[in-house]
């Protein structure tokens, strides 16, 4: 059985993950096994990671992202580096020991001022891990972050395939450029997360293989997947949304071939539909990312339609999901939940 057969090995052939991915003839067994996976290593425990999107001024120009660069309609917004710590104060007071401050590549925030940001969460926060997600930078820059004090680094792949990666971006950017961001960040010692969207426009179910393959060289700590949303400010504005079974069923063959990653149930999940995050949780899904930025600016970033809990303040948010998350079956914890590989290595 194929199910079984990852489970124990980890790994398909080409021609089996295809099986696989293609249809729902093994929906049920693939949720029974990722859950046991994921409680055998992580027992029902779910990890916060407090999102704080400091910034949706961004220099690229991707055709999928609602904050890209020729968006003339996107309300445009900086947090200070005074809004980002009161986020940060917030949510350790909501119970969050994992800051994620995400935003699009801004060169206003330069290397001298994200570390400075960094710096300034650690001295207040010394038990909580700093996660960044502000896209390609060089090596140097990536090292001062680390040595400033953050620890994690999320840079979707968003494809493995060159092809459509040129698709999906402009002619600037290149898949071999982000590859090797990613290699960096390893090499300095970051806990790396990588990931892809599912459903954007091209996409195959080649694609897709492809996608797993890199994440086998990569090993990541974290890897975030979730369906292609359409913005209706960019060129895919009129493509259709991705799959929520199919990312359903991604979450559940990366929960069996990597036992020990970090795995998000996404707000995109949510989004696509109500109870997308609980399903996803019940795939093998341990990680949610409740938002912590300022209400009067959650409007204003938007990577795509329709996001959900752009209205609710922070406390609303987490008590929100915290009840989503037992009605599900799991529960949500206060720690900084690291991925198991970087806590053995700490032993």
């Amino acid at each position: 059985m194929l199910i079984e057969k990852l489970c124990n090995n980890h790994d398909l052939s080409d021609g089996e993950f295809r099986t696989l991915l293609e249809t729902d003839v093994y929906d049920d067994a693939l949720r029974t096994a990722a859950d046991a996976v994921r409680r055998e290593h992580y027992g029902t425990e779910v990890y916060l990671r407090g999102l704080i999107e400091f910034t949706n001024y961004c220099r690229n120009d991707c055709l999928y992202c609602g904050i890209r660069r020729s968006n003339t309609a996107a309300s445009r917004y900086r947090l200070t580096e005074e809004d980002i710590l009161a986020c940060c104060e917030e949510g350790y007071a909501l119970g969050y020991r994992t800051f994620v401050l995400q935003g699009g590549e801004d060169a206003y925030f330069t290397d001298e001022r994200v570390c400075r940001i960094v710096s300034a969460i650690r001295e207040r926060y010394p038990a909580c891990a700093v996660t960044l997600s502000i896209g390609e930078r060089p090596r140097a820059s990536y090292q001062a972050f680390y040595d400033a004090g953050a620890e994690r680094y999320l840079l979707r792949h968003e494809t493995a395939d060159p092809q459509l990666y040129s698709r999906l971006h402009p002619a600037e950017l290149h898949l071999e450029n982000r590859i090797r961001c990613l290699y960096d960040l390893k090499e300095i010692g970051y806990q790396v997360g990588a990931g892809m969207m599912v459903g954007c426009p091209y996409q195959t179910t080649e694609h897709l293989i492809r996608d797993l393959r890199f994440l086998q060289e990569l090993q990541p700590d974290m890897i975030g997947i979730g369906p292609f949303l359409p913005h209706k400010d960019t060129p895919f504005r009129d493509a259709e949304k991705g799959d929520l079974y199919l990312v359903l069923r991604l979450l559940g063959v990366l929960r069996l071939m990597f036992p020990e990653v970090l795995l998000p149930a996404t707000t995109a999940l949510g989004t696509i539909h109500p109870l997308g995050r609980e399903m996803g949780l019940k795939m093998g899904a341990n990680v949610i990312m409740p938002n912590l930025s300022p209400v009067s600016v959650r409007k204003k970033y938007m990577l795509y339609d329709d996001k959900i809990c752009t209205g609710e303040e922070s406390a609303q948010c987490v008590n929100c999901l915290a009840n989503r998350v037992n009605s599900a079956g799991y529960q949500v914890v206060s720690s900084r939940g690291d991925a198991l590989r970087c806590r053995k290595a700490e032993k």
